[in-house]
């Protein structure tokens, strides 16, 4: 019988309790463990047994296949691929990439899915700022997307949401470090006309617990605590 990570003895505290409880799992965690966790959370959070939550993490090398994605953009199963709920098409998910699930009920948060995306792009923008690096969200792709070294435009972190009764999960994920190659192995987001970068490559030396402050920061500033 599969098992799945206790969230709250294999992970951290990150910052003091409030409204939204933050925590980070230091080892990687396998994909459909994540998603039990998430999915018993968000059911906690429905039933009034749990605050929101942030988790933040970091996947062994991974394919996820959003709801939209076309078999096509599979182009090298050279990692395990996993069918997942949440909108959006194919990503990699990796060791190097900051991956922040957010479960965050939008009962009490305003019931705008839109909204709720245009505020996912705000609190990674934000966190890429206090980096000196200008992210920027496109009304024609999803992510986030800033301009690489050879002065061309390169997606930097992706999103994907899933609701469950107005309770949020799934999330963002931001290259700090990872291996670029990786995404080779797929059309990342169905977007074939650009490449990918991370921090990393663009000359920033983020460490993970940079990036965690920093998202912790500019979220305060997006959504509150």
């Amino acid at each position: 019988m599969a098992t799945t990570h206790n969230l709250a003895a294999e992970t951290e505290l990150l910052f003091p309790p409030g409204a939204v409880e933050w925590r980070r799992s230091d080892a990687p965690v396998a994909y459909p463990e994540a998603v039990a966790e998430m999915e018993s959370r968000v059911e906690a959070i429905l039933a009034g047994d749990a605050p929101e939550l942030i988790w933040l993490l970091e996947h062994p090398p991974l394919y996820t296949k959003g709801t939209s994605a076309d078999a096509a953009e599979l182009l090298d199963a050279r990692f395990p691929v996993f069918e997942t709920g949440r909108g959006g098409r194919f990503t990699y998910h990796g060791p190097g990439q900051r991956v922040a699930y957010a479960m965050l009920d939008l009962r009490v948060r305003g019931r705008d899915v839109r909204q709720y995306v245009r505020n996912l792009e705000a609190w990674v923008i934000g966190a890429l700022a206090r980096f000196g690096v200008q992210g920027e969200a496109r009304p024609d792709r999803i992510g986030i997307w800033v301009v690489d070294g050879n002065g061309r435009e390169a997606k930097i972190a992706a999103i994907g949401v899933r609701m469950r009764r107005w309770v949020s999960f799934h999330g963002i994920s931001l290259n700090v470090n990872p291996n670029l190659e990786h995404f080779s192995g797929i059309v990342p987001c169905g977007i074939s006309d650009f490449g990918v970068t991370s921090l990393a490559e663009l000359g920033i030396g983020a460490t993970m617990a940079d990036v965690d402050a920093a998202l912790k920061a500019s979220f305060d500033e997006i959504f509150g605590n």
